[in-house]
């Protein structure tokens, strides 16, 4: 089979062509243009620019794929998580075009969540979607981000491919806001994950915050204190790079701690863009669990994993 993907988040404008025979997927996305020195777009402005991006990503998938697109089936993600009231407008781009372009060539349309299509995505990654046959146990998977600090337990599910039951999250800031905030401060880019690692690798620094939970959840908003007040102590920058990925990996590290021995799970998968930064992959695999990450390119926002969704609900089995 051939599966479209789209997927038209608060970050990037993504699309992705999937072929199960060859079991290899074509990418095509471009992160939302914001302006320097700001953290973000309004939502209307990101509903505009996904509706001038995606046009021209798919054009450009097409090329990538031959000169067409001939899919049997695609998929859209339409809403943040796989919760009742999860909403941002963005994502209306991406159903708009997927709507049309399944209508026009009489193909089924598959919606799903970006929290599910990160999930996929990541276990496509790893070579792990085995995780999700019907005899499997529960697992945990991370999503971090700039929307989303969340711990799940995750599911096999005969009509939705996977079952996302939340288990913890940020009470307050969200990783990718800390790393965003943080990388503004200190005269980076927006989005400031890639240069704020490269950053951190300057430094020897292995100090982190303490870390604090409550019933399993974190809060993130004391790490941007810590890190601006020690901006204005003159702290090396590296260091204070150093110091907000640690103590990211040191949140995360915990949350997972915390929910495997409350969830008696024994796996634990990673995706989200703020988990494609090897610094806190590194700390993270050393957790006394059978660990799972995505590949760079399938960690941070992308439209595999709706492709992967699409392919499975129309085989009504694992595609691959």
């Amino acid at each position: 089979m051939k599966l479209l993907g789209i997927d038209t988040s608060n970050y990037t404008t993504s699309c992705a062509f999937l072929d199960t025979d060859t079991r290899t997927v074509l990418q095509c996305k471009q992160l939302l243009p914001v302006p320097p020195g700001q953290a973000g777009l309004r939502q209307s402005d990101a509903v505009f620019h996904h509706t001038r991006q995606l046009p021209v990503l798919i054009g450009q998938l097409a090329a990538d794929a031959g000169g067409s697109l001939p899919a049997d089936a695609a998929g859209v993600s339409v809403s943040p998580r796989n919760a009742e009231g999860s909403y941002m407008p963005c994502f209306l781009a991406g159903k708009a075009a997927a709507s049309v372009l399944a209508s026009a060539n009489r193909i089924p349309l598959h919606e799903t969540s970006h929290q599910t299509g990160h999930i996929l995505a990541a276990l496509y990654s790893a070579d792990q979607l085995r995780w999700l046959m019907p005899d499997q146990e529960p697992f945990l998977a991370f999503h971090v981000s700039g929307g989303t600090t969340d711990c799940v337990r995750c599911l096999p599910d005969a009509e939705n491919v996977l079952r996302i039951e939340p288990f913890s999250e940020s009470l307050d800031l969200k990783a990718g806001q800390a790393v965003d905030r943080v990388g503004l401060m200190l005269g980076l880019q927006f989005p400031c994950g890639p240069a704020l690692e490269q950053l951190a690798m300057q430094s020897t620094s292995r100090k982190k915050m303490q870390v604090k939970l409550r019933d399993g959840c974190c809060s993130l908003s004391g790490l941007q204190n810590q890190c601006e007040a020690q901006h204005k102590q003159g702290v090396p920058a590296a260091d204070i790079a150093a110091y907000c990925l640690n103590s990211v990996a040191a949140v995360i590290a915990a949350m997972a701690k915390d929910a495997a021995a409350k969830t008696g799970c024994k796996r634990i998968q990673f995706a989200g863009g703020v988990l494609s930064d090897l610094l806190i992959q590194n700390q993270l695999r050393a957790l006394p669990f059978e660990t799972a990450f995505a590949a760079p390119e399938f960690s941070c926002d992308n439209a595999a994993g709706i492709a992967v969704y699409a392919a499975w609900k129309e085989a009504g089995v694992c595609p691959f």
